[in-house]
């Protein structure tokens, strides 16, 4: 079989290529108790846009945290100097390779032969970065994922490229450095785009979007070889569009969950369901309350994580010195601030840092907290007759008083937060018209009174 073979960007020095090739394996078959995303970030009017790899980390797999305050981990140095769409595999050895798109922004009419790719014995450091030439076609070379083969002792790299039409074109590779001839590997009879494949068991189950009709479709093959796929769910979306399925096994039970990214950076960036079997045809929508995605977060890949790798991770990158409020009753929705005003808008906006505080303990009271803008240092939430305002500090009482809020167990939810006005304690934080107040509330208030003034730390 037919390799080919690329230049590695940089040169490796031989004792650089000596401790990679001597570097500790992870624990492969140790029990995951966490996960990662790997992702690149987009916002609607692009003042957010970040084409690098970036990392969140969670314990539940729902609710993601930033690292390295949402800034990029490793960022490419050649080809489009940006990537896209990156994926993360766990290899046999336990260390991680890092595949993504070479490409920068959202202009799409440029055709790409090749791969970034980075080695990572514990995604703490990142080395050996090249570019993988995967074919010699005048085509792009998008959204790559990669999965081991048993029968070939090799490891499949599938991604989503035309050759005449759009098909996932698949390279195997032993070393993620040569690769063999690109064959076709899915060509169902109609154009398709971002592929993820998962092996459980025996089976492999591959999740895609059918360009034609705009949904995700779940196929699986006994083999796992190139044309060997065949449907068995009926197509799924959630929201305007979708693309970019994403596959996780959950760290505990034999549960699934799937993802698909909006498409556009000006809608909701991801939407979930979960399976108790992937091998069944049934999927169950998640409601948006159920889980938070990492901030401004586009296309990207979750990877099941040990305790230690989750410690290192967090002690390496550090997690947000930032908060967001999430709405109970509309949890696309988040608090932030447009005019000093505060309000619940629909995510994703701009400017996004509209939605991010410092939960800082209590200007009048330690035991309470207080959320300092991020974007307007000095500035704080605090009523002003019973509404909410983005107001300067000026260091008196009256201010500190009314910017200072007791935070109890959510009125609707206990496993929420709902914050009690410190200056005026039979009042709580709440939406009314999408835009913040304090009102009297009790527990015998109304269902949607409670969910008003019931909001999610994330």
């Amino acid at each position: 079989m037919s390799r080919r073979t690329f230049t590695m960007l940089p040169v490796l020095s031989a004792a650089a290529a000596a401790a990679a090739v001597g570097a500790a394996p992870g624990a492969a078959s140790a029990a995951n108790a966490a996960y990662v995303f790997g992702y690149f970030k987009e916002t609607p009017n692009q003042s957010g846009d970040s084409y690098a790899l970036h990392l969140a980390v969670s314990t539940d797999g729902l609710n993601w945290r930033p690292l390295n305050q949402n800034n990029p981990v490793v960022t490419p140095t050649a080809g489009t100097q940006g990537l896209r769409d990156p994926f993360i595999l766990r290899k046999q050895d336990g260390t991680f390779v890092v595949l993504a798109t070479d490409l920068k922004g959202r202009i799409f009419n440029t055709n790409n032969q090749y791969l970034h790719v980075w080695d990572s014995p514990d995604l703490r450091s990142f080395n050996n970065y090249r570019r993988v030439r995967m074919h010699g076609l005048n085509t792009h070379t998008w959204a790559p994922t990669a999965f081991w083969v048993p029968s070939r002792n090799e490891y499949a790299i599938v991604y989503s490229a035309n050759n005449g039409a759009d098909v996932f074109m698949v390279n195997y590779t032993s070393d993620f450095r040569t690769v063999s001839t690109n064959q076709v590997y899915f060509s169902p009879g109609y154009p398709v785009l971002d592929a993820d494949i998962v092996a459980d068991g025996s089976t492999f189950y591959m999740y895609y979007k059918n360009m034609n009709d705009g949904l995700i479709y779940g196929a699986r093959s006994s083999t796992g070889n190139p044309n060997s796929y065949s449907n068995y769910t009926s197509g799924l979306r959630q929201g305007n569009a979708i693309e970019a399925p994403l596959l996780i096994k959950n760290n505990t039970g034999s549960g699934w969950r799937l993802w698909g990214d909006s498409f556009s950076p000006v809608n909701n960036d991801y939407y979930a369901w979960s399976s108790s079997n992937i091998g069944g045809s049934s999927w169950t929508q998640l409601n948006q309350r159920d889980y938070t995605p990492p901030l401004n977060g586009k296309h990207g890949s979750i990877v099941g994580i040990t305790t230690a790798e989750y410690d290192g991770l967090v002690a390496r990158w550090g997690l947000p010195s930032w908060v967001r409020l999430k709405s109970y009753n509309f949890p696309d929705r988040f608090v932030r601030h447009a005019d000093s005003i505060a309000r619940i808008d629909a995510y994703p906006f701009d400017p996004h840092q509209d939605q991010l505080w410092r939960m800082v303990a209590g200007l009048a009271d330690a035991a309470g907290v207080s959320f300092e803008s991020i974007n307007y240092p000095g500035r704080y939430l605090r009523h002003s007759n019973y509404a909410i305002r983005l107001d300067t500090n000026d260091n008196t009482a009256a201010f500190r008083g009314d910017a200072t809020f007791t935070r109890v167990a959510g009125l609707a939810d206990s496993s929420w937060s709902s914050f009690r006005s410190y200056n005026v304690p039979d009042r709580y934080l709440r939406h009314s018209g999408y835009v913040l107040r304090i009102d009297p509330l009790t527990t015998s208030s109304s269902a949607t009174d409670r969910q008003d003034a019931t909001f999610r730390v994330v």
